[in-house]
């Protein structure tokens, strides 16, 4: 029998060249290899401005149920108002009872939003403010800002009274209309210093009315933090345009309604909100924020879009669809925490 060689008998250039074959055969995570670092969830956060119709209300939180979803409502103020009641709010500069965007039609309208409003919230989904009439804020003081504030927190925490509703009113209604509220979007996106100031004044933890060149995380340098919705590359060009609804709506039809090409202008869109998820997904995972409204553009286009998006998306491992509130709490660094 042919005896075994001793390793230590053998050339010094062969035994280095041994050890390093052993060396690379070696399995992976041998040793002293540490494991990579795990990878953050990709949060995807979708919102609604005005948060009226009560069709989308029924639509928007069945998505939620299908999908695990939460999302952020900012809520126009004025849809907790009737005609009737509407000499109650008066808009910085303007007479008592205007609003860009209407009232509510009549009483049963509010209570059924009021109702769609306490169940979102009691499903974890979250209620942000988006002012009251809808005006372009632009120009307006820290001061007109906070009487706008009021005016919204008035509103929503005397809706279910103002309509004779006290008794359906739920237990809790009352702390969370002066609590919940953490978060403010400006009409038409339109947000300056006394905006600002006016929001750290009244207690508000982020605004969402920035616009950025593609996804960013949020600014929080300063007492609000501040979202923005991106700029997302968008049809046959990849011309950026913001993820937002209306937006889709004024590139693709100048802002007219253009039913007939609305399967068109959803595969648009929902191409738009999948190229610019796999980015951030496979990439870096900066949070995509998308908008929305309470209403149906170019034939509902954009609704379908966002649901087939979502019912593919907030499933996939790794992946959180939340409201801007959860997001917060996600992205909040140990040391924001402890303060």
């Amino acid at each position: 029998m042919e005896s075994a060689v001793s390793v230590s008998r053998l050339p010094a250039t062969l035994t280095l060249a041994m050890a390093l074959a052993a060396s690379l055969a070696a399995p992976a995570g041998a040793g002293d290899a540490r494991p990579a670092p795990a990878r953050p969830e990709q949060l995807v956060i979708i919102s609604f401005d005005g948060a009226h119709d009560n069709r989308l209300w029924e639509r928007s939180l069945a998505l939620g149920d299908r999908t695990g979803a939460r999302f952020t409502y900012f809520l126009s103020c004025t849809f907790l108002m009737t005609k009737a009641h509407s000499k109650a709010y008066q808009a910085p500069g303007k007479s008592a009872g205007r609003s860009n965007v209407g009232f509510a039609p009549d009483r049963a309208d509010v209570a059924a939003r009021l109702g769609h409003i306490w169940a979102a919230y009691q499903a974890g989904h979250e209620i942000g403010s988006h002012g009251c009439g809808h005006f372009d804020g632009k120009d307006w003081s820290k001061a007109q800002w906070q009487t706008e504030f009021a005016s919204f927190r008035a509103a929503l925490g005397n809706a279910w009274a103002d309509h004779g509703l006290a008794a359906a009113s739920p237990a809790g209604w009352a702390d969370f209309a002066d609590r919940a509220v953490r978060g403010f979007r400006a009409p038409y996106l339109s947000a300056d210093s006394g905006l600002y100031a006016a929001l750290a004044a009244d207690g508000f933890a982020y605004d969402a009315s920035g616009v950025s060149r593609g996804p960013a995380a949020p600014d929080t340098g300063g007492r609000v933090a501040r979202f923005s919705l991106p700029l997302i590359p968008e049809g046959p060009a990849g011309r950026p345009v913001i993820g937002m609804d209306y937006n889709l709506f004024a590139r693709h039809s100048r802002a007219v309604e253009t039913p007939d090409t609305s399967g068109d202008f959803e595969a648009r869109a929902l191409a738009a909100f999948r190229n610019a998820f796999e980015k951030q997904y496979q990439g870096t995972r900066i949070p995509l924020q998308l908008g929305f409204h309470f209403v149906e553009m170019n034939g509902g286009a954009y609704w379908r879009a966002l649901e087939r998006f979502a019912t593919e998306t907030c499933g996939k491992p790794e992946v959180e669809c939340v409201s801007y509130q959860d997001a917060m709490k996600r992205l909040r660094s140990p040391d924001d925490s402890a303060s």
